[in-house]
């Protein structure tokens, strides 16, 4: 018996051992190297030999005014972008669950975005509000609201709106898609009950139905905050990071720091930064919604 105990041990061992293979090389490894970079004068002046500088890299981090606008436009995108992806989503998931027919149809009209890439559609929207896109057109010339073009992407605010509006545009379909499997789980008891006391809908809503998918809920809002903190392409795309940088997003700074000035230690001690702020989020919430449940 123990032979076969062992056996079954080593058998098991050698079925995980590519996967963790796999995750050391390609995950553990990068992130342990990256850490040692960011301690590292590490530019392409200095791909062969290093210098260790110590919290330098992290300091030119915290004290670049550039980063900070990048962080800034980093927490304004996900305080905009996560509670709007969330109440539509959830919406078209109140909505699609209330209706017995086209449930199916509505569910892949509301995924489509989601599926879509990022690139091509960062692509549309930069042609739809570029100066002389479709938009500016058809305010100028079909309706003459206007007497010239307006520059959209030209401004920081104008720049960053537009992106905004393309992340809550896309994470609508997923969070429908997550809020509906959890609406499906109430029990209909608990309705019938409330109907039964008098409750009208609004009041189950609010007594039922969102205490019910709270753990739903605060799995959106990570994930979620994590994703708006991972934005990238869509703004590289839109705008760039101009005018002047005044649009850069953490991720879209680090890769210039990176890719465009060599600064590979600056960008790596620039990512521990972002992790460090996610975790502190992430933890945040978590404990909010413990409070919450708690009361």
């Amino acid at each position: 018996m123990e032979l076969r105990t062992g056996r079954n041990k080593r058998q098991v061992a050698l079925l995980l051992l590519p996967g963790v293979a796999m995750f050391a090389i390609f995950t553990i490894y990068p992130i342990v190297k990256l850490f040692f970079m960011s301690f590292l004068q590490w530019d392409f002046g200095s791909m062969l030999s290093h210098s260790f500088v110590g919290l330098e890299n992290y300091k030119a981090v915290l004290g670049d005014e550039t980063f900070r606008i990048a962080f800034a436009n980093t927490i304004i995108y996900t305080l905009v972008t996560v509670p709007g992806q969330m109440i539509l989503g959830l919406m078209a998931a109140v909505f699609i669950n209330a209706i017995p027919r086209f449930r199916v149809s509505f569910r892949v009209i509301y995924y489509i975005p989601v599926i879509t890439s990022w690139v091509i559609v960062s692509l549309v929207f930069r042609y739809v509000f570029n100066t002389e896109g479709m938009l500016n057109y058809v305010l100028t010339n079909v309706l003459h609201l206007t007497d010239s073009y307006i520059a959209w992407l030209d401004t920081r605010w104008g720049g960053l709106s537009v992106a905004m509006m393309l992340g809550i545009w896309k994470g609508v379909g997923w969070n429908m898609v997550v809020f509906l499997a959890a609406l499906q789980s109430v029990p209909q008891e608990l309705y019938e009950s409330a109907s039964i006391d008098g409750c009208g809908s609004i009041q189950k809503f609010f007594k039922i139905t969102l205490p019910s998918i709270r753990p739903t809920i605060l799995f959106a809002l990570v994930m979620l905050t994590i994703g708006g903190f991972n934005v990238f392409t869509s703004v590289k795309m839109i705008t760039g990071g101009k005018p002047m940088h005044q649009t850069e997003t953490v991720l879209t700074w680090m890769y210039y720091k990176a890719f465009n000035t060599g600064e590979f230690g600056y960008a790596a001690a620039l990512s521990f930064v972002v992790a460090v702020t996610l975790i502190f989020l992430a933890v945040l919430q978590f404990k909010v919604m413990k409070n919450n449940e708690a009361n």
